[in-house]
């Protein structure tokens, strides 16, 4: 082989081998996306019409990928939309353009009906919504990155002081620059830097900025090497290696059109006569540098990998796991300072599995902060299991969680503050009945079912409550009602229907029939559960209060069947309604909460059908049956056997979640 058929040979494979080298990361690194199912379009919609043109100029030549954030915004309500890209601020032109380019493509993809959607990767994000969102500090539906690898104990004091220190000034800095970018950078050791970045969206004010990045640097997880906390408005990263382009830092990002072209690389030509002693020359010196970069390339794509599994965890059964959901996880200092140490005079209340505390962090925002007891029946599984569902779901009727935090033995839930306590504190009080007027209850009642319907049918997942009680629904200040805790919740596949346990879990009086006996639980598990919280929504009383009727003893359920048998359910009514109420209005809430509680499961209706009936007076309404859990005298006749007399044993008096019964 001539010196020069090798230098060919090698040139060429060192080519195609940094080709395809390129060409493989071409693609940007996927981080996460949030697209809440709370808005649609169809494909022949004018809305669409109105993404894809806003899609089309974001992702077009013209785009301001120099400046590395453009926003747009096309059509007029209610078929307006708004978007904007934004790029990390140390990268080239070339590099934001093909992520942004990349994430147009990939928006249909991960989200392909919702009309507000945000696709978070490393290199740039993309945002638009069918809202004005120009402009507007946004903190919400964000995620956490954490590195599996912990700093060690006796270093945590010193790394944590060193990241907050680096990241709040870098913090400063990005606020008062035009781009609201900036990067830190510290010593940590001899031998281990800190590196960090933090950036805004340039719509933000100055204020709004360093607000937003304050937010993020105090979710940071200072006892790990590196992590990221990244919401719609802003982000901030930290590693002990330099993950973004030191050089490129403040200097101008050249434009794509202004971009010299490559120049040609010339091989010279061997002198005659060489040959010989120029093949010696070309393989001596050749094969190892090629050698060489390979074992570099080789080493590279180890720590590459090595840095992309560093973030992975343990999924969960359903797929997802607590890193992935969109939420943001809390450091617990943080969480200690809002509630002041968790002191008595933020205590809101005690549940099953801990208690919650009132907390207002710095920056005026006010949260419910649910602290799981240690010794609480829920553990980690169910704890994570909360934070994964609820992550998932956006819906006026349910609680909104803002994150998480997982410290030790600490076991914390983040929610949206909601003034007005749970409906429980109103409904059960006599000092507190008043307040709950029969108009105000009517819109409780239909809040509630939107809200298990979105679970059931709307949301991108099934799911079944399986804890729906008085004490779970949340009052806002408008007494509207969001249903909360989410502990018990589970997961339905595709086309799944039902599904059993020998693990029932919920609180006794609310369950239906089939799920305390046989652990069969199903969305009409709910529905049972929802027919219970509706008579005691019109009575004022618990379902576990005793009437005294003939000589025996029953519940609320048994008491309303006895009622409406006798034909007087209106003597069900809680007596602080006086007599603003109409009649025909409040009798059909009673027909349709005896559906609800039938003790065979296919005899009730589905939530869809049940807001159907709550909302349109002239849908005609099934005749019920006996209900479950149906306390019968020992004077009346027995109409179906021993199993609804072995299924009213069961009953409870106490209205306390339970975490473990064996069911037979």
């Amino acid at each position: 082989m001539s010196s020069s058929t090798t230098f060919v040979f090698l040139f060429l494979f060192l080519f195609s081998f940094l080709t395809s080298f390129r060409v493989s990361a071409q693609d940007p690194t996927y981080v996460s996306h949030v697209c809440p199912n709370t808005a649609t379009y169809t494909r022949n919609s004018t809305s669409f019409t109105n993404l894809r043109t806003l899609l089309s100029s974001l992702s077009s030549p013209n785009a301001s990928y120099a400046t590395g954030f453009q926003n747009a915004t096309v059509g007029e309500p209610p078929d307006r939309v708004t978007g904007f890209f934004l790029c990390r601020g140390d990268l080239s032109t070339e590099v934001c353009r093909r992520c942004v380019v990349f994430a147009v493509s990939d928006t249909f993809t991960r989200c392909p009906n919702e009309k507000e959607v945000t696709l978070y990767y490393d290199d740039c994000m993309l945002r638009y919504s069918n809202r004005y969102i120009l402009s507007t500090l946004n903190t919400n539906g964000g995620i956490i990155l954490v590195n599996t690898q912990n700093i060690t104990s006796n270093q945590i004091g010193l790394f944590r002081d060193l990241v907050l220190s680096t990241m709040n000034q870098a913090a400063t800095d990005a606020s008062v620059s035009p781009g609201r970018f900036a990067t830190g950078k510290a010593n940590f050791t001899a031998f281990q830097t800190l590196y960090g970045l933090v950036q805004c969206t340039p719509d933000l004010t100055t204020q709004q900025c360093l607000r937003c990045l304050n937010l993020t640097i105090n979710q940071l997880p200072t006892d790990r090497i590196g992590g990221r906390s990244v919401v719609p408005s802003c982000n901030s990263r930290y590693e002990l290696y330099l993950f973004y382009n030191e050089s490129d830092i403040g200097s101008p990002k050249p434009q794509l059109d202004s971009a010299p072209p490559p120049q040609p690389i010339s091989i010279p030509s061997p002198k005659p006569g060489e040959g010989g002693n120029s093949t010696v020359i070309v393989i001596a010196v050749v094969v190892p540098v090629t050698v060489i970069f390979l074992l570099l390339v080789a080493v590279f794509i180890f720590r590459a990998k090595r840095k992309t599994t560093a973030y992975e965890t343990e999924p969960l059964a359903d797929g997802d796991d607590i890193t992935t959901a969109g939420s943001l996880q809390f450091d617990f200092r943080a969480i200690e300072a809002a509630t002041d140490k968790f002191s008595e005079s933020n205590k809101l209340g005690q549940g099953g599995f801990g208690q919650v505390y009132k907390g207002t962090f710095p920056s005026g925002v006010q949260v419910a902060v649910k602290r799981l007891s240690k010794t609480s029946g829920q553990g980690e599984r169910e704890f994570e299991n909360e934070v994964v569902v609820v992550a998932k779901l956006q819906h006026r009727n349910l609680v909104r969680l803002l994150g998480f935090c997982l410290e030790g033995e600490e076991k914390i839930l983040v929610y949206e503050f909601v003034p007005n306590k749970s409906l429980d504190y109103f409904l059960f009080d006599s000092t507190m009945q008043s307040q709950l007027d029969w108009k105000k209850r009517c819109k409780i009642i239909a809040g509630i079912a939107r809200g298990i319907l979105y679970l059931h049918q709307d949301s991108r997942l099934t799911i079944i409550h399986r804890d729906l009680k008085a004490g779970n629904i949340l009052l806002d200040a408008d007494m509207n009602p969001k249903v909360a805790d989410f502990g018990m919740a589970r997961i339905f596949g595709i086309d799944q229907t039902e599904a059993n346990t020998r693990r029932v879990v919920g609180t006794y009086g609310y369950m239906s029939p089939e799920y305390a006996m046989y652990g069969q639980f199903s969305m009409k598990s709910d529905v049972y559960s929802f027919g219970v919280l509706v008579l005691e929504i019109i009575s004022g009383k618990k379902n576990s209060s005793l009437y005294q009727m003939d000589d025996s003893a029953g519940n609320l359920v048994t008491y309303t069947w006895r009622l409406w048998s006798n034909g007087s359910p209106l003597e069900l009514v809680d007596p602080s309604f006086q007599d603003n109420y109409q009649t025909n209005e409040i009798t059909r809430c009673i027909h349709i909460a005896l559906l609800c509680v039938q003790e065979e499961a296919e005899d009730r209706p589905t939530m869809s059908a049940i807001l159907q009936m709550l909302t349109t007076s002239s849908i005609a309404l099934a005749v019920p049956r006996p209900p479950g859990f149906f306390f019968r005298s020992r004077h009346e006749q027995v109409g179906r056997a021993d199993p609804s007399m072995h299924m009213s044993a069961l009953c409870s008096v106490d209205d306390a979640s339970i975490t473990s019964v064996a069911p037979r």
